[in-house]
């Protein structure tokens, strides 16, 4: 099933137990209120609750020179309009070096350096707004928050409103388990005393041939 606005629409009222909707143009009251929850960013806010792979962006900022910090950290980095949440900020285009000293304010990443290497969660249409690239959990949990947001309105059902939101909870899990499962393997970097005690095994050893280890 290709998923689009109408097919998200239709798995929403699934959950709510609603007739589906013909086109996205149909005069319903639940067409009208899925509407208000998409055009009140209800996919974005999704986005936002999970480092989701397929919404994952990189990319390598600059320092905004029109904005010189009164004190703390010289350089401001300004945050792209598609970022949704930070997933790693760092010093190389590898990732293999966070960046540990920063601040996240108002729009803004604050950092002694002149360039940094940001991975987030992006709500471009060719990232996080992309149906093409959601998986079939994600859809499912986008539906069932839609359909969290809704019925309420369209049932009086106090079973069917709780039965619902458990549904939600339970896509967002599976949906958040799925997607930590199709990530990459990530491998940490070693910290500051594992890199200590590396060197100095190096500076103790030397290359000296007259040494009695090796």
């Amino acid at each position: 099933m290709a998923i689009n606005q109408l097919t998200l629409y239709n798995e929403a009222l699934l959950y709510c137990g609603q007739r589906f909707l013909a086109s996205l143009t149909e005069n319903q009251e639940s067409r009208r209120l899925l509407d208000q929850v998409w055009a009140t960013n209800g996919v974005r806010a999704c986005l936002e609750m999970g480092q989701w792979f397929f919404a994952m962006r990189t990319v390598m900022i600059d320092y905004d020179p029109s904005v010189e910090p009164s004190f703390g950290y010289r350089r401001a980095f300004a945050k792209p309009n598609d970022w949704v949440l930070t997933s790693a900020v760092c010093q190389d285009e590898f990732f293999t070096a966070p960046l540990t000293r920063y601040s996240d304010e108002a729009g803004y990443w604050y950092s002694e350096l002149d360039t940094i290497y940001v991975k987030y969660v992006s709500s471009s249409v060719n990232y996080g707004l992309n149906f093409g690239l959601w998986p079939e959990s994600f859809f499912q949990f986008v539906a069932a928050y839609f359909a969290s947001k809704i019925v309420g309105s369209l049932s009086k059902s106090e079973e069917k409103i709780k039965e619902v939101m458990v549904m939600l909870k339970m896509k967002k899990q599976l949906a958040k388990s799925r997607a930590a499962m199709a990530d990459s393997t990530k491998f940490p970097a070693p910290g500051t005393w594992t890199r200590a005690r590396a060197s100095g095994r190096a500076r103790r050893d030397n290359g000296n041939t007259g040494s009695l280890i090796g």
